[in-house]
């Protein structure tokens, strides 16, 4: 499945192209990130409906505030920026709410969330990337991580999915490279202690 790291930067002159409202130009620049901005935002908000709104709403403040990109950082990181901010700004008016979110992620399509399932099943909070699970201990990881406060569901899925580097995480979340870290763990140690919990033992 498409991640972050798979993403292609666009080229100068579509760029350019951008900053000048060529409509055909955002066009293309949708097609290229549609789909890693809607499975992003899906991986944290759990839920379909939600995800294709915040994707559409992702698209539009990109379109907004185009012109004040300024290249400091690569283009996919100011879109996962501008992603993940309006995702928190989502979760927290969905938690005022009082809505609870639960994962509409079928069975079959646990492997989109493989690399949080293997986190878990390790001795380890450092290494998520070793060992395979079943499909019921799959889903019960996609049921907890769907049930994680946000700040730590967000880390967990831009480290663990998305494959970033603490350096990106931190560009995209406005967090220090240390802060990243001490999250990220505490997100594994809690996400994993949930799932045994629900497992009736540890993981072995």
């Amino acid at each position: 499945m498409p991640s972050y790291a798979d993403v292609e930067e666009p080229s100068a002159s579509l760029l350019v192209r951008l900053k000048r409202r060529d409509e055909k130009a955002f066009n293309e620049l949708v097609i290229a990130y549609e789909q890693k901005v809607y499975r992003l935002v899906w991986r944290m908000l759990a839920s379909r409906e939600e995800a294709e709104d915040m994707t559409q709403e992702v698209f539009v403040q990109v379109f907004k505030n185009i012109e004040h990109f300024r290249g400091d950082s690569k283009l996919s990181t100011w879109i996962y920026r501008i992603a993940v901010n309006q995702t928190r700004n989502r979760s927290k008016y969905l938690t005022r709410r009082k809505h609870k979110s639960h994962s509409d992620i079928s069975s079959d399509e646990g492997s989109l969330l493989h690399n949080e399932a293997q986190g878990i099943t390790t001795g380890e909070t450092s290494r998520p990337d070793q060992v395979a699970m079943g499909k019921q201990a799959e889903r019960i990881v996609v049921d907890c991580l769907a049930e994680l406060e946000p700040s730590f569901r967000e880390i967990l899925v831009l480290r663990d999915v998305e494959c970033l580097s603490y350096e990106e995480v931190g560009a995209i979340t406005g967090l220090a490279a240390g802060t990243v870290k001490s999250r990220l763990h505490r997100a594994r140690v809690l996400l994993k202690t949930e799932v045994e919990l629900r497992l009736g033992g540890p993981i072995q």
